[in-house]
């Protein structure tokens, strides 16, 4: 499944009506690349009347991250040689697209935001004087300032991305199968319980997947050590939960519990939103012990050209309080700027999800890039796991 919603849901959004009669060659011009889902599309018209100058806004949807992420290594690639050859397909619409324009700004998740940063596909943003980077959050300001290979620098590094929303991987169980076992879950450790033995599904996603079974062990997501099969009880522990999985996926996760054949999964907030809606017998927790967070990012990529300021007003306007409500509560995903949401304004039964309990935030983590021999012995893991 890709984090999506009812917003933006199909098509280039283009607003190229703006100010008509103006003069095109006077009008600034902003090209996005956004997730689809992640934006009202009430606020592209509300950004629009915001402005004190003709411009032309072209917002075009993304159907998932990867794509977003595929888009920005396209826009570095080599042009191709431009002979033709009799066996060259023809650029057909739908088939076979040319790779679109290089847009200004672009949604990215977090966790690509490292490789991004160390591939050279995007640049630092300029925007730490913008009247709303002040009112971020520390934890969103330390998440974006990195150095050139993509770590994470408080000190000394730039500022490559601007958040704009966040959710969380979260438990989503079935009420009715719980019943008979006369408790439901709360935390990571309740995927040990015997009764479920046979009866999950997980992503198929090593960082999330470990970062868990290191959450259950009271340990970080992150962790400091690089020999991670120097940690206590974790290659047992990956062990045992394999054996209460019925099925891995990164996509399909929530089909199984959806058929009843399995009783819980771990998935992603903006995918389970969703299906709670749909499927009232479902229920959705945030563990209490913490859990990971993803925020959807904008960045530059590198060989973007167009006028920035525009650019940065964009950035800005995501950040006030209006528009970081409407984010909130139409795309289904929290604030990064911390603002009061009124829990009338959001279903009962995702209120646990948006508006998550500070001690329980507190105790989440975003995953951050890790070095490379500590990735090599998450894999060694992963595989020793999944025999």
């Amino acid at each position: 499944m890709d984090r999506r919603n009812f917003l933006i849901q199909a098509g280039t959004i283009t607003l190229l009506q703006l100010l008509a009669g103006c003069n095109e060659r006077e009008k600034q011009r902003l090209r996005v690349q956004l997730l689809k889902g992640s934006i009202p599309a009430q606020l592209l018209e509300k950004f629009k009347a915001s402005l004190k100058q003709p411009a032309n806004l072209e917002f075009t949807p993304v159907e998932q991250l990867v794509a977003a992420f595929d888009l920005l290594k396209s826009w570095e690639q080599p042009k191709a040689d431009k002979t033709t050859s009799p066996w060259q397909l023809p650029k057909i619409p739908l088939i076979n697209p040319a790779t679109p324009e290089v847009a200004d700004l672009l949604t990215l998740g977090d966790f690509w935001l490292g490789d991004a940063i160390a591939q050279k596909l995007i640049k630092p943003l300029d925007i730490a004087s913008l009247p709303q980077w002040q009112k971020l959050p520390q934890r969103y300001q330390e998440l974006v300032k990195r150095n050139a290979q993509g770590f994470r620098d408080d000190l000394n590094g730039q500022i490559w991305a601007a958040p704009y929303r966040w959710g969380n991987t979260v438990i989503v169980y079935n009420r009715d199968k719980f019943k008979s076992l006369g408790w439901t879950p709360t935390d990571w450790c309740d995927l040990w319980c015997k009764e479920l033995r046979g009866r999950i599904s997980l992503p198929n996603q090593p960082r999330e997947v470990i970062g868990l079974t290191l959450k259950a062990l009271n340990l970080s997501y992150n962790p400091k050590t690089k020999d991670l099969q120097q940690v206590t009880g974790l290659t047992q522990r990956l062990k045992d939960l394999h054996q209460q999985v019925k099925f891995y996926s990164s996509d399909r996760y929530m089909e199984p519990l959806i058929l009843g054949d399995t009783w819980l999964a771990v998935g992603w907030s903006t995918d389970v939103i969703p299906v709670l809606q749909r499927y009232k017998e479902l229920e959705a927790i945030v563990p209490r012990s913490g859990s990971a967070i993803w925020a959807d990012v904008w960045v530059s990529p590198t060989k973007s050209s167009s006028n920035q300021l525009l650019a940065q007003q964009w950035i800005d306007f995501c950040w006030l309080d209006q528009s970081q409500r409407q984010i909130s509560i139409l795309s289904k995903a929290a604030s990064p700027m911390g603002v009061k949401i009124n829990p009338t304004d959001i279903q009962e039964t995702l209120r646990s999800l948006l508006l998550v309990e500070a001690e329980t935030l507190a105790k989440s983590e975003f995953l951050l890039p890790l070095p490379q021999e500590t990735m090599s012995q998450i894999e060694l893991l992963w595989q020793a796991m999944k025999p």
